[in-house]
């Protein structure tokens, strides 16, 4: 057993949640074994051994969509107009161009920059996975075996959600450029994910990485192969869409099936409370409806969904329609869970002319325990007792953060103000330094300086 002793940190008002009325308490210690809470204690002083951790101490973040080749991207696809169509053909010239050992030196600076961002956990929404021919590799695992490996060398808790991805666009085959992206039917990538499921298992500690599913969106998945799917994808784990990020999906979806994204899930049983929408930006008052009935998560990605002009999603309506929100970093235009929670906030004020959509509260909820359902790992969503000691420290004096209510970090708070994170109790990230692996800022650099 272990200590780590807080100089404040947020609990709930009687000492437990940071779900519901919340208060920041001083002198916090925590009792740890193995790797989770086993005391907490307010008021007391550090005793011998204690990890001590300056400012207010928060559960860490989750991030609950992430592409992590996409960081490529990042400043290199600014300089002209266009649209989301226009962004993916970029995004396609950089899939090009990774390999099994390309890609776990950058996903390994990527995963690194989440831990010192403040992440804990990440769902990698994984496609890229066969030869750029589409043949599968001598290991056909080659792929997500590298982002696991990453994911263990950074610190930070994966779900690996494996991405059944099978058309170009409704009635289009694969592109040449989509070609490593698929499988040959639903069939084949449910076998492959049935042996992938026993490979990490067989490699990798379940509270570290664990395997999810996803479901490219209804353009790159059949109407057939969602019926497999509906039928044949186990129930123990996760499973991921992006759902209506664009009108143009919207339109083709109507005009192929007589519904729309949302209603097509419904119409084969796949709106459920283990579903994550991501994105879910242009929907229809029914679709809405329809993904609160029944639960589901919905992730939205307020940065990359701004960065690419894809829209404001209804978050606000979504979830009082019932539909839980959570948060993702999705391109990585920025990988900081503080300006993702404020520019959720921001685009409502935006959209309806009106402040305090979401309290500061929803927002921390967002980006923590809102994630749940999403994950195929633990997140430490509340500072309780049996929770995962994942955590992350923010400094209240900064020129950011100075003179603002911890509690409303959420519209002050960024990244840089994050001095520490813990995960499984064990400090990963120093005043945005990786313990193990350095600066993430020089990993990033070797990283890319392999793709063009």
């Amino acid at each position: 057993m272990s200590g780590i002793w807080c100089e404040a940190a947020l609990i709930d008002a009687d000492g437990g949640s940071v779900a519901g009325a919340s208060a920041v308490a001083a002198s916090v210690r925590l009792e740890v074994d193995n790797g989770r809470i086993s005391g907490i204690f307010t008021g007391v002083e550090p005793e011998s051994g204690d990890r001590i951790l300056n400012g207010v101490v928060f559960p860490a973040a989750a991030n609950a969509h992430s592409h992590a080749f996409h960081r490529i991207l990042r400043g290199r696809t600014h300089d002209g107009r266009g649209d989301f169509w226009v962004w993916r053909e970029q995004m396609y010239r950089s899939a090009a161009e990774l390999t099994p050992e390309k890609y776990e030196k950058l996903a390994t600076a990527v995963f690194a920059e989440m831990v010192v961002s403040g992440f804990s956990s990440v769902a990698e929404f994984h496609y890229v996975h066969h030869q750029p021919e589409g043949t599968p590799y001598p290991e056909p695992h080659a792929m997500e075996l590298a982002l696991a490996r990453a994911a263990v060398v950074a610190g930070i808790r994966l779900t690996l959600l494996d991405t059944l991805y099978l058309a170009g666009g409704i009635g289009t085959p694969l592109s040449p450029e989509q070609a490593r992206f698929g499988d040959a039917d639903a069939q084949a990538w449910l076998d492959r994910l049935g042996s992938l499921r026993a490979a990490v298992a067989w490699s990798f500690p379940p509270e570290m990485v664990g395997v999810g599913a996803a479901l490219h969106s209804v353009r790159g998945v059949t109407e057939e192969a969602l019926k497999t799917v509906a039928r044949q994808l186990p129930t123990d784990i996760p499973l991921h869409i992006h759902l209506s990020e664009q009108p143009a999906e919207n339109e083709a979806c109507v005009q192929a099936y007589g519904v729309t994204p949302a209603g097509l899930l419904a119409r084969h049983g796949l709106l459920s409370r283990r579903l994550s929408a991501v994105h879910a930006t242009h929907l229809t008052p029914d679709d809405i409806q329809l993904l609160g009935d029944a639960g589901s998560t919905v992730v939205m990605c307020p940065s990359t969904e701004a960065d690419l002009a894809d829209g404001i999603g209804p978050a606000r309506a979504l979830s009082d329609a019932g539909s839980t929100i959570a948060l993702g970093t999705d391109q990585h235009a920025v990988i900081d869970p503080w300006v993702e929670m404020r520019t959720l906030e921001h685009g409502e004020r935006l959209g309806s002319g009106q402040r305090g959509r979401f309290s500061p509260q929803e927002l921390f909820h967002a980006a923590t325990i809102g994630a749940t359902a999403s994950m195929a790992t633990p997140i430490a969503s509340v500072l309780e007792v049996a929770a995962v000691c994942d955590l992350m420290a923010v400094a209240p004096d900064s020129v950011r953060t100075a003179g603002s209510m911890p509690q409303q970090f959420a519209f002050s708070a960024t990244a840089s103000d994050v001095t520490a994170v813990v995960i499984a109790g064990e400090l990963v990230a120093s005043n945005g330094v990786h313990v193990r692996l350095g600066s993430p800022g020089g990993l990033l650099t070797e990283a890319l300086k392999e793709f063009s």
